[in-house]
This record gives C-alpha cells, sequence and structure tokens, in this order.
C-alpha cells in the first residue's frame, strides 16, 4: 500500500491507497505554527499513525511547496518559507530509515487529476493551484516533468502578461521581484486588492459568491481577475499547449472562472479563437489531488 502525504500551509494531510487506489485510510493535522523540525515531526507522526491504521509497511510520497534542488539536495522556492535551505529529504529518510519520494505539490495535484481525475485520458495536462500562493505542474504521459532546475511549471513567478498602465511594476512579491503572476492571481492578494479598491473585507471566495449574488462591485472585481488569469494560462497554452488545464486549491471553487476564463483566453491564444480545444476544468478529487498524488509517485 501506499501513503501520500500532503505538507502545506495551514495542514498536513495522510491518506493510504491501497493497489487499486482506492482510500484506506485518512489523517489530517494542522500544519505546526513553529519550527522546520517541528514539520518533519509532525510529518513522521502522521506516517506512523497511517501505518498503525494500515497495520503494514507502506510506501511513502511527500507533497511540498517549492523543489527539492537537483545541485545541493535541499527545499527551494517555497512559500513556506522556513523549508528553504532545508534537507527535507534526507531528514525523512533517516528517520524512516526508507526511501522517500517527494515532488512539487503542484506537480502532484496534476499527477493526481491527469491519473484518475478530471484530466484521466489527457496527454498533457497542467494542474493549476490557486491559493495562498500560485503553483503549477505539468504532467505528459501521466508522468511529472521536473526538468533540469526541477522548477517545471511554476508559472507564478513569470511576470504577469499584457500588463496595463495600472499593473506596472506590480506588487512586490516575496522572491523579491515585481509583478509576479502569484501577487495578483494569489487568495490573499484577491481578497487585499478588492479591499483596495472597495474598502470591503472578504474572502476570495466570498468575492466570487458576492458577485453571482449581483454584487456589482464584485462582479467587476472577478471579471478583472478572469481576464488576468486568462492571460496567465494562455501564455502557457502557447508554450505547452495541453488538452486539458486543471484548477486546484481554495480559488478553484468560483464557479465564474470556467465559463468567463476560455471566453477571455480567445484573445490571448496564438490560435483560432473559434478552435481552441484546451478544456479548462475543476479538479475531480479536489483538496485531495496533492495528496493522492503524492501516494502515486510510487507507481505499479
Amino acid at each position: 500500500m501506499r501513503i501520500g502525504i500532503d505538507l502545506g500551509g495551514t495542514k498536513i494531510e495522510g491518506l493510504v491507497l491501497d493497489k487499486g487506489g482506492v482510500e484506506r485510510e485518512r489523517l489530517r493535522v494542522p500544519t505546526p505554527a513553529g519550527s522546520y523540525q517541528e514539520d518533519v515531526e509532525a510529518i513522521i507522526d502522521l506516517i506512523a499513525g497511517l501505518e498503525r491504521k494500515a497495520g503494514q509497511r507502506c510506501t511513502i510520497g511527500v507533497a511540498h511547496p517549492g523543489a527539492i534542488s537537483p545541485a545541493s539536495g535541499l527545499v527551494k522556492n517555497a512559500n513556506s518559507t522556513r523549508l528553504n535551505g532545508r534537507p527535507l529529504k534526507a531528514d525523512l529518510e533517516r528517520r524512516l530509515g526508507r526511501e522517500v519520494r517527494l515532488a512539487n505539490d503542484a506537480n502532484c495535484f496534476a499527477v493526481s487529476e491527469a491519473s484518475d481525475g478530471a484530466a484521466a485520458g489527457c496527454s498533457i495536462v497542467f494542474g493549476v493551484i490557486l491559493g495562498t500562493g500560485v503553483g503549477g505542474g505539468v504532467v505528459i504521459d501521466g508522468r511529472p516533468l521536473a526538468g533540469a532546475q526541477a522548477i517545471a511549471g511554476e508559472w507564478g513567478h513569470n511576470p504577469l502578461p499584457l500588463p496595463g498602465d495600472s499593473e506596472r511594476p506590480g506588487p512586490r512579491c516575496y522572491c523579491g521581484r515585481r509583478g509576479c503572476i502569484e501577487t495578483w492571481l494569489s487568495g490573499p492578494r484577491l481578497q487585499h486588492q478588492f479591499e483596495e479598491r472597495s474598502g470591503r473585507t472578504l474572502r476570495a471566495t466570498d468575492i466570487a459568491a458576492a458577485a453571482l449574488a449581483g454584487d456589482a462591485e464584485a462582479a467587476q472585481h472577478i471579471e478583472l481577475y478572469c481576464d488576468r488569469l486568462a492571460r496567465a494560462l494562455a501564455g502557457i497554452i502557447n508554450i505547452l499547449d495541453p488538452h486539458a488545464i486543471v484548477l486546484g486549491g481554495g480559488l478553484s471553487h468560483m464557479s465564474q472562472l470556467y465559463a468567463r476564463v476560455p471566453e477571455l483566453w480567445k484573445r490571448y491564444v496564438f490560435s483560432e479563437p473559434d478552435h481552441i480545444a484546451t478544456r479548462l476544468l475543476p479538479p475531480k478529487h479536489g483538496d485531495s489531488s496533492g495528496v493522492r498524488g503524492a501516494a502515486w509517485l510510487w507507481p505499479e
């Protein structure tokens, strides 16, 4: 059996999948608010609890923010910055006494949705995380693409395409640059931008709900968000030309995205507007896709 662990900013989730991919056990704990070492201990404890429930030793896959540097073996590019520069893979393997497979959380999400999720059967899949941060993962013929620097799919730290005058130079990102896609499309930034424009404090998904209920101010802001997302994803389509793009993370629950963004990206994709075959899809496995993808890092 396989254990998948999803190390998130607010929770650490784990599950056990049997040989057929059926979920057998699941546990979830809050992500510690303290140190990196507490993160490691929480993961170890979660694995121990899952193996007790499963009654056997399992393979271990871990989805985490950022990437493992091919040069140093240390975590890099994580928006949970206390992980950066840490030997997460080595620390887990030392404590567990066995191999542990790690992958970027967006890659794990994409693997899950391409394997038996919304994009099952699609040859090229781009998985998007729209949440506290903005990430992406590429799956080709069922396998995640890591790349020479292990940063394949990290579209959140490219500049927002085709910025208007009001979007230059853009907000400052934790990575040190300005105007990254993440600074426009993450949940906290959507909330902050709406508050700046309206003086009202609403969570990102509540802004979308207000727009559906007829709130003109909220609807205008969601339309602007959809246009920015369309510009960002059009760049992915122009380069990767995926058969499907699957949205994950908390903002994937905003239903407007699936109708408006494919309409809006017709302005930006380098193809005939009426013949864009790429589909924009909600996730089949929802918030569980990352943890399921981590388990599937050990294929048959």
